[in-house]
């Protein structure tokens, strides 16, 4: 099975006995920051799945010149790290009930986040939906996506 892989095709994961981890995110320009963060999430030992937002939430919810990199690419980059065993590639999820839904298809055993993110309540509930547990990462002191294309005169 490839790297890269739908929602529907999470089914057919080999867990062969190993945890899940989820992480998930959009992904737009990787840098240190996302590295320490999956690197993190996959110490926890298993199967490290990244579920990357489509280019038309990134869209709504980051500005209209983002995504600078389309989803497909964006999963490529992160297919090419040996951190990572799957990306799945999100359709355009609109309510927190397609979260949920996501988090009950893949039911990972850890749901990771970085500390202060927004929605962590959200995810310790997911988590907790499919008995899972959440691990909080600290959050490494280095510019955001955004903080990046803010810089270069992107957004």
């Amino acid at each position: 099975m490839d790297k890269i892989i739908t929602l529907e095709q999470t089914s057919s994961i080999n867990r062969l006995s190993k945890k899940v981890i989820l992480v998930g995110g959009f992904f737009d320009i990787l840098h240190i920051g996302h590295l320490k963060f999956l690197a993190a999430a996959k110490k926890a030992g298993g199967l490290l799945i990244v579920s990357l937002e489509s280019d038309e939430n990134a869209k709504k919810l980051k500005g209209k010149n983002r995504p600078l990199h389309s989803q497909n690419e964006r999963a490529e980059i992160l297919a090419g790290l040996n951190l990572v065993d799957y990306v799945v590639l999100l359709p355009p999820l609109q309510t927190d009930a397609d979260y949920f839904d996501l988090v009950k298809k893949i039911r990972p055993n850890f749901i990771a986040v970085t500390e202060n993110d927004p929605i962590m309540e959200k995810k310790r509930r997911q988590a907790e939906m499919v008995c899972g547990k959440l691990i909080v990462v600290p959050k490494t002191n280095t510019p955001s996506t955004t903080q990046l294309a803010k810089l270069l005169e992107i957004d």
